[in-house]
């Protein structure tokens, strides 16, 4: 019994520091120990994606990071000088959890653990199954197992290299490199069938000219050069830049950095995804998850990348790559690069092209109706000359009848004088000349009439409309006589020219002085007048008056007086003046009445002037 409680004495003495340190918060800080240097991308990249994680917390830890350049350096003392340097370094830094990225890196941590971190946590990342396997990992050491196999390889090697017969190995020494040792054990198997060239620790500039030179069918992998044999160190990627130079077959890559510098790519590791999971295992362990719940697991950090201009070199077509494989650098057509900016402007020119064939459309049918409808107003015009013709036929009877009567007179007088013994022969010359002028005037009577009867297509030519209203005065002379109506004249002595049909504008001054000659007509007033006047505005419009001395214009009838049908007249058809307003409409003008303070009606029109 004695004995019992002496061990169980000894045994809560010795598990005391562990159960107090489990008890204690867990310092938030990350050591992070990588096998790489600090010029290589792909560690760079790794660590980069492990700080954005971190950093991304609400409270984001510290992170320390020491590069132990593996690939290049080791041995005995080469871990003693590491130990010494980080005991003195980080003495007053307490560390919450070790972080190894690498193979390599792995076995060095937990060797510096057991003399500088005892106690503290391990996670490691990029860290191959053999690794894994080979090594007694304590329970609170756990992590993400990341590699690439040689089968991956070869897989990515025989769909760029149709029929396949040989691959040639390039890069250090495996048993050398800290990402690639496993790859003695793997590949006697996966190159079952095809001639293996290797050209692993050979110096660069030898390797350059084996590369230049290898048969048909060969496909090249490459690991990782870290020196040219010479003395110089380089890094992987320049290396291969080198190689690349030279080589005649497709190099197939192992890392994504390494695309883009002559690698045609193929199952490659992705450095991102290896320091994001690492980042997120540190975090589970900062947060006083329990080591030893955290199994290993493996990480999706290799995927099927390749360089679309190292397909078009060797003219592999990409129906050949892995499924889900991503091409990089492709240059893209103009429509692939900018479809949907062609495909908006390809249905901008459609739509432009579809409204440009209706506004088209649509201006031919208004053409064709702008030409029908000016066709019919030139019929209603043309009707409603024959309509005022037949009103004044009485007077233009009238105006023939009295150069025909004296024609008549004449002729008869000459005859009595031809019949007599002595004809006075200057009296018959004074005769005929008589008779010569009264034809003339009477053909004239016609003529004028002719021409406004004539139906012609319009026709516009420069017109002095001044001399067209005094054409219609003379034509109407008889008509007004007959009426006792006084038609007085004040036109502008200057020539006022405008664009338009001379018949269609003769009608229009015809028309509001026959309504004028109405409507003095039935007014019982005793001045019996109507005053045509025109002015020009502004040297760009004339204004053409017709005012009347008649009954006027009630204010009701004002607002309807240019309607077509509305008339006033027992026996009127009211076209006159909507004929009127058309016709000036069609010449650009316009038309408008009211009454005179002084009575009658008042009409006047404004035509544009082409010149003064």
């Amino acid at each position: 019994m004695r004995s019992l409680l002496v061990v169980s004495v000894l045994l809560l003495a010795h598990l005391e520091p562990h159960i107090s340190r489990a008890a204690e918060p867990r310092p938030q800080t990350i050591l992070i120990l990588d096998q790489g240097e600090n010029r290589g991308p792909f560690y760079n990249r790794v660590l980069a994606a492990f700080r954005a994680v971190v950093d991304e917390q609400p409270s984001p830890a510290t992170i320390y990071s020491e590069s132990l350049d593996l690939n290049r350096f080791g041995g005995p003392v080469y871990e003693d000088s590491w130990r010494v340097h980080l005991g003195t370094k980080y003495r007053d830094r307490p560390i919450g959890v070790l972080v190894a990225i690498g193979s390599a890196a792995l076995s060095y941590t937990l060797h510096l653990r057991a003399a500088l971190w005892p106690g503290v946590p391990v996670a490691f990342s990029f860290v191959d199954e053999q690794t894994v396997a080979h090594l007694t990992l304590p329970s609170d050491v756990t992590g993400i197992i990341a590699q690439l196999h040689f089968a991956d390889m070869m897989k990515a090697a025989r769909a760029v290299v149709p029929n396949l017969k040989r691959v040639a190995i390039l890069g250090d020494s495996l048993s050398s490199q800290t990402g690639f040792s496993h790859f003695v054990e793997e590949i006697p198997r996966a190159t079952e069938g095809v001639e293996l060239v290797d050209l692993t620790g050979r110096a660069l500039r030898d390797v350059r000219s084996e590369v230049a030179a290898l048969p048909d069918h060969t496909a090249i992998l490459y690991t990782a050069i870290h020196a040219n044999g010479e003395g110089a160190y380089l890094t992987p990627g320049d290396a291969l830049a080198l190689v690349a130079e030279r080589a005649n077959s497709p190099i197939v890559g192992s890392v994504e950095t390494n695309i883009g510098r002559g690698s045609i790519g193929g199952y490659v590791l992705i450095p991102e995804v290896i320091g994001r999971e690492a980042a997120g295992l540190a975090l589970k362990i900062l947060r006083g998850e329990p080591v030893t719940g955290i199994k290993n697991s493996n990480a999706a950090a290799v995927r099927p990348i390749f360089d679309w201009r190292q397909l078009q070199r060797f003219g592999i077509d990409e129906s050949r790559l892995p499924p889900a494989s991503e091409v990089r650098f492709r240059q893209v057509s103009i429509w692939e690069r900018y479809q949907w900016q062609m495909a908006a402007v390809a249905t901008a020119l459609v739509f432009q092209t579809t409204l440009i064939v209706n506004l088209l459309s649509a201006h031919r049918r208004r053409r064709a109706a702008e030409i029908d409808a000016r066709g019919r107003l030139m019929e209603l015009a043309h009707l409603n000359r024959h309509a005022v013709t037949g009103d004044m036929s009485a007077s233009i009877a009238h105006e023939l009848n009295q150069p025909l009567g004296s024609i008549l007179t004449n002729a008869q007088t000459a005859e009595l004088l031809l019949t007599s013994d002595e004809p006075n022969v200057e009296e018959i010359r004074a005769i005929v000349a008589d008779i010569k002028r009264d034809d003339q005037r009477a053909s004239e009577v016609i003529k004028r009439l002719r021409g406004f009867l004539t139906k012609t297509s319009f026709e516009p030519q420069d017109i002095d409309i001044n001399e067209t209203i005094r054409e219609v005065l003379r034509f109407l002379s008889d008509q007004a006589g007959a009426r006792h109506v006084s038609l007085n004249s004040e036109l502008t002595p200057k020539n006022v020219v405008v664009r338009g049909d001379r018949i269609q504008l003769q009608q229009v001054v015809l028309n509001l002085i026959l309504n004028g000659m109405d409507s003095i007509t039935d007014s019982t007033g005793e001045t019996r007048k109507i005053s045509i006047a025109t002015t020009v505005r502004d040297e760009r419009t004339v204004i053409v008056s017709v005012i009347d001395s008649g009954r006027g214009i009630p204010e009701d009838v004002l607002q309807r007086i240019f309607e077509p049908f509305f008339t006033t007249k027992k026996n009127g058809m009211g076209m006159g003046l909507s004929i009127t307003r058309t016709i000036l409409q069609a010449h650009g003008g316009h038309i408008w009445a009211d009454t005179p303070i002084e009575g009658g009606a008042a009409f006047r029109f404004e035509l544009p002037l082409r010149k003064v």
